[in-house]
């Protein structure tokens, strides 16, 4: 037997091969905790399927609230670079979450059937952290508030968010110290309240436009911000029809309107005039 055909003992090469009393990989992780959270109560075989992707799914949205929250902070401080490197993060994170519909589509509309009745009221829009999502991002739909009541310290901690300035504000904030003029009424608005299209923030945002040379880093930031609402567009786009694929246009569990309601979320825009103002070059 040839030493090429002998199995390979990383050991020999300095691999640390025990770990009693030494921190693991597992350990580090805590693998433990997070291969027995997938609680399956039926028998159906997708239901591990379903499960999985919702929980990866949080995963990944608490990353992405952890990066929005910095590069909220980041523009709050006139630290950009940062700031962009952690929008951009957060733009191929909905890439990943994107991908994740591409394997629950594989679930057809009888493997959900299966297990569908034992999901209770439960239901995606119920997420916490989804909700915290758009919260940051500046859809402040305090009716979505509800949901949480039953949980006091999560609905405290979405009804702090309320009393944050969005990252949007943010960064029309930026906007204004940086030689753009926003209108006062848009900068010392109630934050509690969904941000409505205005034609002076339009007009902000085109003088950035029309002269990139200039403002230049305005120009970054208004791209790195169209860049994410397109994957998050995306995602919604994909939840719609993901959705449509396996029920149809039944009911969501949690009573929604399924299809219907899902597509209404569709005509949110969190940054409305960045995309308006592209009529106007």
């Amino acid at each position: 037997m040839t030493n090429e055909n002998k199995p390979y003992d990383p050991a020999k090469e300095g691999a640390q091969m025990s770990f009693d009393g030494r921190m693991s990989y597992g350990d580090y992780l805590q693998i433990d905790k997070i291969l027995d959270a997938q609680k399956p109560l039926s028998t159906a075989h997708d239901e591990m399927l379903f499960i999985i992707q919702h929980q990866t799914s949080e995963l990944w949205m608490r990353l992405a609230i952890h990066e929005l929250i910095a590069a909220r902070n980041a523009l709050r401080n006139d630290d950009l670079a940062p700031a962009f490197k952690m929008l951009a993060r957060v733009a191929r994170i909905f890439e990943q979450l994107n991908s994740a519909w591409d394997v629950l589509r594989t679930m057809t509309p009888s493997e959900y059937t299966e297990f569908r009745n034992t999901l209770g009221q439960s239901s995606g829009f119920q997420s916490q952290q989804y909700r915290q999502v758009e919260y940051i991002l500046g859809n402040r739909n305090k009716a979505m508030l509800k949901p949480h009541a039953h949980k006091p310290h999560i609905h405290q901690l979405l009804d702090d968010e309320l009393n944050q300035p969005s990252l949007y504000d943010e960064a029309l904030r930026l906007l204004n110290r940086n030689g753009v003029d926003v209108p006062n009424e848009i900068l010392t608005r109630d934050v509690r309240e969904q941000h409505q299209p205005s034609s002076d923030v339009e007009n902000a945002w085109k003088i950035v436009y029309q002269d990139t040379s200039k403002y230049w880093t305005l120009y970054e930031l208004a791209e790195k911000l169209v860049d994410f609402e397109d994957y998050f567009r995306r995602w919604r786009f994909n939840h719609v029809t993901t959705v449509e694929r396996i029920i149809g246009f039944k009911r969501g569990t949690g009573g929604t309107g399924g299809v219907s309601y899902l597509r209404r979320m569709l005509e949110v825009e969190l940054f409305p005039e960045l995309w308006h103002v592209r009529t106007q070059l």
